[in-house]
């Protein structure tokens, strides 16, 4: 067997497994088909780029994606660390410059003497040799055909929705003002209140406004978690003031609705609609979210988009591992794998980084605990019903109940994310010894 692992696709998870390969000592061959081909959501040539947000949301242990960052800062994680390196103001979660993010993990990337970068699209893959699958949501149509061949089934997909980026400048600061909900932060966000005819007035247009044609695809599968503002309010006229136009927290302020902005790079000249995914035409974007107190003149540097987004069949294909049922030589990591969410891409490449490192050096692939949100997300993708798997963000639900019972859910919460952390370090250890004990044999 070869003495190095081939990883295709250098967004967040490949460029995680592919660190984490390298800081092993072992070889990597990393392949990435841009420029050469370009996605449909991608804009730049570089590692790690981030399209449809600029937040990797929450950094706080009561929320469990800030549980899972801190047990990735606990294994070293190039994602992580270097989001923290390029983090912008953004109340109790973490955001970052964009460009400044995807030009840094680029150049770790580039400059590692054990990686070496292939600007090429992979059609085929080797069985042969040990291979770490992080292609992405957007795999061209070549590889995903391959992929499926591979697992001997078609591809599951989902729709993903971005939102709209528009200028600071062209924001009427005499009706939107800054601050955090629940005083989370320094005030990082810009807020558009509605009284509660405006707010009628937005949602009539919102719900009656044209959409894009999204050709080629018979079903629809939205994922919950980037459902499109205007599919949302159809729920219900009342949807959006318990979802991203909530009116609370934000002091003794009595508003009917409240649109936030969040900054979307360093210099704080560009902000982006919280929750605004859409797939609105681009010309009934303008109309409707301008109707929004504060963006009568907002200029849009970015439109909402709509992608299509491909993942396996996990519970059918993977293992708790990252591996493939069918080849233990294959591992599948990032969103293609099941997982959804930048954060959880990444942490995905890492195991999969981890125990192809083990594979090579013919020992016994890792399964995080469960109690970890490593374990809990690789346990939920790996086994959910086969008929009725989605993808799925990191939750606290995914987790195993504690022994007593908390009614407070922000102790809980805590106790929760304590307990992660000592099970995460007590795995650590035990895997530290065990390495320092075949390095003595």
């Amino acid at each position: 067997m070869s003495r190095h692992i081939n990883i295709i696709g250098a967004g967040l998870a490949g460029c995680e497994a592919a660190w984490q390969v390298a800081s092993r000592g072992v070889k990597v061959n990393l392949y990435e088909m841009r420029p050469a081909q370009m996605t449909p959501a991608h804009k730049t040539s570089d590692f790690a780029e981030l399209v449809c947000s600029n937040s990797l949301r929450s950094n706080q242990l009561t929320n469990a994606v800030g549980l899972l960052k801190e047990e990735m800062r606990m294994q070293d994680s190039l994602i992580i660390s270097t989001a923290d390196e390029h983090a912008l103001p953004a109340g109790g979660a973490l955001a970052v410059d964009r460009e400044g993010f995807a030009k840094a993990i680029t150049e770790k990337i580039s400059n590692h003497p054990l990686i070496t970068i292939f600007k090429q699209e992979v059609t085929e893959i080797n069985y042969d040799e040990i291979t770490i699958i992080a292609s992405g949501p957007l795999s061209s149509p070549k590889l995903s055909e391959s992929i499926s061949k591979m697992l001997g089934e078609e591809h599951l997909y989902f729709f993903d929705a971005a939102a709209p980026i528009i200028t600071k400048e062209s924001i009427d600061f005499s009706k939107a003002f800054y601050g955090s909900r629940y005083e989370e932060g320094k005030g990082d966000y810009i807020n558009c209140p509605m009284n509660e005819q405006e707010y009628l007035n937005f949602y009539d247009a919102l719900i009656n406004a044209k959409v894009q044609d999204i050709k080629d695809f018979e079903d629809e599968k939205v994922f919950e978690g980037c459902m499109p503002i205007e599919e949302m309010a159809k729920r219900g006229e009342k949807t959006l003031l318990f979802g991203p136009l909530k009116p609370v927290g934000l002091g003794d302020s009595e508003h009917h609705a409240v649109v936030q902005l969040r900054q979307d790079n360093k210099e704080g000249t560009l902000f982006n609609l919280v929750g605004f995914q859409t797939r609105l035409s681009w010309g009934e974007q303008k109309r409707v979210f301008r109707m929004i107190p504060g963006l009568e003149n907002a200029e849009f540097v970015r439109l909402g988009v709509m992608h299509r987004n491909t993942f396996i069949n996990a519970p059918k294909s993977l293992k708790a591992t990252g591996q493939l049922k069918k080849n233990g030589s294959m591992f599948m990591a990032g969103q293609i794998s099941g997982v959804e969410g930048y954060v959880e891409s990444a942490a995905s490449g890492l195991i999969c980084g981890v125990n192809a490192v083990k594979v090579i050096n013919n020992q016994e692939p890792l399964i995080w605990p469960s109690k970890t949100a490593h374990g809990a997300l690789l346990n939920y993708i790996t086994t959910s019903p086969k008929d009725s798997f989605q993808p799925m963000n990191i939750n606290f639900g995914l987790l195993p109940e504690l022994s007593v019972r908390i009614r407070k859910r922000r102790e809980k919460r805590l106790k929760i994310s304590s307990r992660a952390i000592n099970e995460l370090k007590s795995f650590l250890n035990s895997e530290f010894k065990s390495i320092s004990e075949n390095e003595v044999k």
